[in-house]
Order: C-alpha cells, then structure tokens, then sequence
C-alpha cells in the first residue's frame, strides 16, 4: 500500500483527523527532509513523528522480507517516558498490522532482554543517549544499524544544553557514517531558538534545502491559579516551603480526579509525602511519590497506578517533567517557583494532555516575591516565549570517552571518525591539534601520565585504535555517560528488598539507631555493608528527611527580565494580576521607606546593626548571577579599602557584611559593578582556581581518567574529589596547556558564572540609574 494511503488508513482506524502540522511533517518525510518538530503537549507529537517513519517504511517493497532488523531508533531523555512511550508506539505498530516490535533499551533493562537485542533487534528501540554509546561499543555494531533509516530525539530541548546533547551529536555522527539515508529528526514543546537547535541536531554538513522546522498552529491553554492565603502575614519573605498552604492542596486534591504534585527536590517531595499524609490520613494508599533515587520497582508501580487511575496523587520532582501521558490526570500542583517558563509550562503540560484540552496547574507560592515570579509566568505564557536552550561545545571529556567507545567496540580510524566529529555543531572548530591532542590522551595519557599504565587505554594497531585490555573495557562500560552524580548507597531492609539510593554523604553521617525519611517511610538505619544501608521500618516520627546534593534551581534570564518590568508597574497591575494586589501592602511598604527599582535602575539600601555595615543590592538577575555579582563587588570593594566583608544572597539581590563605616556613594556603586576587566576581576575575586578544580572532578569522570569503582564497592566522594585535586594540580604545574583543564576553566566561565549573561546585567547597570537609600 503506498504511503499517503497507509497514513489515511491510521487516522480513520483512530477516527482522528490530522492537524494541518501533522500533515506538513508526513510530507516533509516523504520528500526526504531532516528537521525538528515544534508542538506543543498533549497536541498528538508523538504520533506525528513516528506514523510518517512506520508508515514510509512499511510502504517499501524492499522491507517487507526484513522482519527483524532495527529500523527506527527514538532516543528519549528520561528512562519515566520510554514505558510510555513504547506502549503508545506499540499500539501504532499493532494497528497498521506491520507485525513490529517495539522495545527499550534503557539503564532499567534487565540483561536477558539486553542479551536477546543483540541476537535479534526490534524494528523500533527506544532508548537513552547513554545506552545508544553502550550500544557503540559492542562488537558487530554496525550490523546491528544497517537497516537503520530514521532517528528521533524526543524532548530534544532537555538534551540540547547539557553534555548529553553533546552524547547525542557524536552517536548521529556514527549512524550517518553507517547508514548515510537516515532521517534525522527531533522532538520539542518549548524551546526558545528552534532554528539553532535544529541545525545543532541535524549536523553541520546538512545542506539547508534538506532541513526543515515543523510548528504546530495549535495553542495549548494553560490555566494558571495562584493559591493565595488569606491574609499576607502567613506568607514568609523566604525560607519556607509552603506548609501554611497544606489544607488548601488537600482541597484541590480532593476536588480533582487525580493530581500530579511537583517540587523542585527529592527532600521537598519526602517532607510533602509525609506532611500530606499526616494531615489527611484518607489519602493513605492512593498517595505516592516518584523520584529518581527511588527503586526501579516502585517507579515502574507509580506509573502504572497513575496511568490506571488508581491513585489520587503523586508527589513527583523532575522525573515525571517531560512528555509521559498519564491521562487521569486532571490537575497540576506545583510546589514553589520552578524558575523558569519552559519547566513550568512542561509541567502545566502533564494535566490536559490531550488536544484540545485545558492544563490546570495551581501554584503554591513558598514565600511573598514567589508571588512576582508566578505574575511574571504568567505573563511569558500569554506572550508564547520561552527560554533559549544554548548548545554546549568544545565538550573534550565527552569526545574522548566517545572515542574509547568507538575502540571498545570495531574500533575506528582516525581520518575516518575526525570528519564525522567535525560534522557535529559541537566540535565543527576543533583544530587539528586538538584532535590530536585527544587521540594521544586516550593512547597514552599526554604528557602528564605516559608513564602509568592505567592511562595508555587505547593502542594502535595497523591504523586502527582499539582498546588495549579487557580490563580497561570493562571500567570503561561502566562509566560511560555524562551525568555525574555523587557516590550513592543502596537502602534495603534487613530481610531483603531494595527501596532505592541516597547518597553516600548523607548516609555517612548517620549512626546506628538513627531514623530518617525516605521513600515515604520512616527508617531506622541499623548497619552499612558492602556500599548497602541496612534498614528497618520504625514506627517513631520523628525524624529527619534524606537529603541530596544538588544544586538550587537558578532563575533564568527572560524570568528575570519580566520581574524587573512588571514590579515597576505593580501598582497598574494590581488590577490584572490577583498576585499584585495581594503583594500591594508589602509593595507600599517598601515603595514609601525606600524605592521599588525600574527596570534600568538598580536600587542600592544600607543599614547598620550590631553586627557592621549592611550593604543591599537588588539587580533582581538570580542567585547563580548574584553570587557573581556579589563576590566582584566584594573583591573590588577590598582593594579600595581595607574592610573584612561577608557575602550573601538569593534570586533577588545580595548583601555585603562590611566590618567598618562605607562611605556609599553613586559613583562607588558603579567602580564596583563596573564592566571594564569584568573577566580578570572576576576570576580575582570567585578563586577561580578553587572552581575548576571542583568542575575538574566530573571532567575527569566523564573522560575516564577518575574511575568510580565496580558495582558494591563505588569510591567514596572524598576519595574521588583527593583523586581528582591531585591530577588538576599535577596539570596546573607540569602540563598547563592540558585540553580538560582549560575545559574546566572555560565550563567555570561560560556555564557556572554565565558570563555573557554577566556582562550584559553589568551594562545594563552601568547604563542605567542608580538609588541609593538608607533604611
């Protein structure tokens, strides 16, 4: 059956009618064209991007006798959306009577099934951007993609700014290599720079009449209610987390079918479990919780039950962010500022996900100028932008585990992988020295470690680069991917049963006997054996909560924009936004003691106490920008006089402690957020070197030079944080012009300090006004 027919045949089967962007894409994939679709959720993407590979595919006379070979390959970000992704794909699959399969290949798959995929793969695999690079290093790979003709990226947008964008690039490389008549296409609902992204996806070397960028017409309507409590008092400036909120959320929960409650950390989600159920005991068995420290088990339990029905909420962090359609679900709850317009407009996402349907998401602000920021939300939503996604590049430490990879598997040819590398928007400036440069590193070591034999990882063999020993394969397998985390310990029960990780740090603080949250339930840690924390259920309450590293969510830059404008037109707001005119006491308040900022006046207050001089600055440009901002001013403020100064700060502004009287003046202000030799001020004041030697310890990870251990007997993070601080100085002083530590300086500057994000907040000050006033 030709092509067009097939597809009309799915769409009457359904008793659907296809959206004018879903027939612009099948024709897009009928013509060959490489690209990147933009819809917004619950707008029917998923089926819009695959009908077009299955049903092309199916059409070929060619393919018909070729049961059994991998044709579609749908890399997917989150091992939460590929269950529910596989049954959707499945259903299609079963529908068009094709007879393919549809499988996963994620860290989740057992080994039998992983097994069984090497002997005979499914049509379509979905899979992680770290199982995809496992995959690369298996012997016979090739065969494994030779009938391979389309790849898609979903949620390309959750890729596309981290080192697993970078993963990404490099395996695409190596499937167009293999099979050169591949489609290359990505998945996205919210992504401010489509073009860019989608030329970072399709390669360098895509000529452009053979791209394209599919939008969907289709505007998703998201409802957004502020809770708001009754009277301002019962809202805390900061600190809090929104408990004074509890019988209202257990309001909404009751009221909806089912809710998915989202925080912005794994301990959030434990005290919210745990406070909830206290509170409305009735909910006991049809309230859960997902997250990523928790068993695969229980996870895999949480979204069937969702998917089901049968729960009446689930208190979720990140895991459940992207793409998964739990179709129960009617309502959203989101617990504090997510920080940005695409993460909160993707969770709005999960309730409504159907076309045409509302999402309803209700925000429980934790403090008062939580307030601003969900007005200033809802003002990006009704305008439709959202954030940039910036792509990362020169990522060495990816490239050389890739490369290890590659040996690992067929092994590679130089010339061969060097043009498909720089074929890839990350890697499209690479010199041929730097080149180099990695192919001596992974052969042996460089410079700094020739002479150890764990470096020389890689041999050459007739052109060829292969892994030298079974033993550096191994270590190698077990590290490959990009995302490092700290050191984690299994919890299990005493009589067996595991109920997930935590990590080392915390549990290395607790004694025998002591009680902790987790999982939703309290614990009494009893031993540690073997990297695993034996545990017994205890009926005390009272308990601490496991807590995680990790870093606060920073707030963006557009975010950050909008709040400046719209607390200056807060007065002609307060008649728009509900949030506004509740704010308006605490408002007038600040606005007749001291001054509400314009968006290009940055206001300045200062006080004294016991404790010394008091400097407030309020640029209003997020923490990870304060704290910058901060420790310039600080350093810059020291070379002009000899004061002892402390420094604090939140999304809002940051605080100098001085020890002494400061004469505080408008032209002292601007010395000291001043733009000229920002970079070498800046890296004087935040110890530059202190920071990358910290970024130097998931450097050395990603690339293989730190190896965390074997399974049951992971290093500890003090032992891999020495190991690491010990090259970074060997580096420092003996090879200086090492790629990795002029990455982890670079990786300091562009992505911890934002730097270009910097400079633009200090012109904008510099060209600006300034208020000062004293409270």
């Amino acid at each position: 059956m030709e092509y067009n027919k097939l597809l009309k045949a799915w769409y009457e089967r359904q008793e659907w009618s296809a959206f004018p962007f879903q027939e612009s894409l099948a024709q897009a994939y009928a013509e060959g064209l490489h690209g990147l679709l933009n819809a917004p959720t619950g707008s029917g993407k998923t089926y819009a991007m695959f009908l077009p590979a299955l049903c092309y595919s199916i059409s070929q006379e060619s393919n018909r006798k070729k049961a059994g070979h991998l044709r579609i390959i749908w890399i997917t970000p989150l091992r939460a959306l590929a269950r529910d992704i596989m049954n959707a794909l499945q259903h299609a699959c079963d529908t068009m009577e094709s007879g393919w399969q549809v499988q996963m290949r994620t860290g989740d798959t057992d080994a039998k099934t992983k097994q069984a995929q090497k002997k005979k793969m499914p049509e379509v695999l979905i899979i992680t951007p770290e199982s995809l690079h496992v995959l690369l290093a298996a012997k016979g790979y090739p065969a494994l993609f030779s009938s391979l003709e389309a790849v898609v990226v979903d949620e390309w947008h959750e890729l596309l700014g981290s080192k697993r964008g970078v993963q990404v690039e490099l395996a695409l490389s190596r499937l167009r290599a293999l099979s050169p008549a591949i489609r290359t296409w990505g998945i996205s609902a919210t992504i401010g720079n489509l073009v860019e992204a989608m030329e970072v996806l399709v390669g360098t070397q895509m000529p452009p009449d053979k791209t394209t960028v599919v939008r969907s017409d289709i505007k998703k309507e998201i409802a957004v209610h502020t809770v708001l409590p009754e009277k301002m008092d019962l809202l805390p400036w900061a600190g809090h987390i929104g408990l004074s909120l509890l019988p209202r959320i257990i309001d909404i929960i009751w009221s909806a079918r089912t809710v998915l409650i989202f925080t912005n950390t794994r301990a959030m989600a434990e005290i919210w479990y745990h406070q909830i159920l206290q509170a409305e005991e009735e909910l006991a068995g049809q309230l859960a919780m997902h997250h990523g420290s928790l068993s695969r088990e229980v996870r895999d339990w949480v979204e069937s039950s969702l998917h089901a029905g049968t729960l009446k909420a689930v208190i979720a962090t990140s895991s459940l962010d992207l793409g998964v359609d739990f179709r129960p679900v009617d309502t959203v709850i989101q617990i504090g500022s997510p920080k940005g317009v695409a993460r909160f407009t993707q969770r709005a996402g999960r309730s409504g996900h159907q076309p045409g349907a509302v999402s309803n998401i209700y925000f429980i602000p934790t403090h008062a100028l939580e307030l601003v920021e969900v007005a200033a939300l809802k003002e990006a939503i009704g305008s439709g932008i959202v954030e940039r996604r910036e792509p990362f590049v020169q990522s060495f430490d990816v490239l050389v585990q890739y490369l290890v990879t590659l040996s690992i598997g067929e092994g590679f040819r130089e010339k061969e992988i060097f043009r498909e590398v720089k074929a890839t928007h990350a890697f499209h400036e690479m010199t041929r020295d730097e080149w180099e440069w990695c192919l001596a590193f992974i052969t042996h070591g460089g410079k700094a470690f020739e002479a150890y034999d764990d470096f020389s990882r890689v041999e050459v063999q007739d052109g060829w680069y292969r892994i030298a020993n079974r033993t550096a394969s191994i270590r190698h397998r077990l590290q490959i991917g990009t995302i490092v985390s700290d050191p984690v310990v299994r919890v299990s029960y005493l009589k067996g049963g595991t109920l997930g990780t935590i990590e080392e740090y915390f549990i290395a603080r607790l004694k025998p006997g002591d009680v902790f949250w987790f999982a939703g339930l309290c614990l009494e840690f009893v031993m540690l054996k073997d990297m695993t924390a034996l545990v017994r259920r205890t009926k005390e309450q009272k308990a601490g909560t496991a807590s995680y590293q990790g870093g606060r969510m920073p707030l963006s830059g557009y975010l950050a924009e909008v709040m400046r404008k719209q607390l200056h037109e807060a007065e002609e707001l307060a008649g728009t936004y509900e949030e506004y005119a509740m704010l308006a006491p605490l408002l007038d308040l600040q606005r007749n003691r001291t001054a509400i900022p314009a968006p290009d006046e940055l206001l300045v207050e200062y006080s004294d106490s016991e404790d010394g001089v008091h400097l407030f600055f309020y640029p209003f440009e997020g923490r990870l920008m304060h704290e910058v901002m901060g420790s310039l001013a600080a350093f810059r403020l020291s070379r002009e006089l000899p004061v002892s100064i402390s420094l604090a700060m939140n999304d809002y502004g940051f605080e100098l402690l001085c020890n002494r009287e400061i004469e505080l003046t408008e032209d002292l202000v601007r010395r000291l957020l001043d733009p000229q030799k920002m970079d070498e001020d800046v890296f004087g004041s935040v110890n530059a070197m202190e920071m990358a030697r910290r970024k130097f310890r998931d450097i050395a990870v990603i690339s293989g030079m730190v190896f965390q251990g074997y399974p049951g007997k992971i290093k500890k993070n003090r032992h891999l944080q020495s190991s690491s601080q010990l090259m970074f100085d060997v580096l420092t002083q003996y090879d200086p012009g090492h790629l990795l530590l002029r990455q982890s300086y670079e990786e300091v500057i562009n992505d911890q300090m934002d730097q270009a994000r910097l400079r633009k907040a200090l012109i904008r000050i510099h060209n600006g006004k300034v208020l000062i006033r004293k409270t």
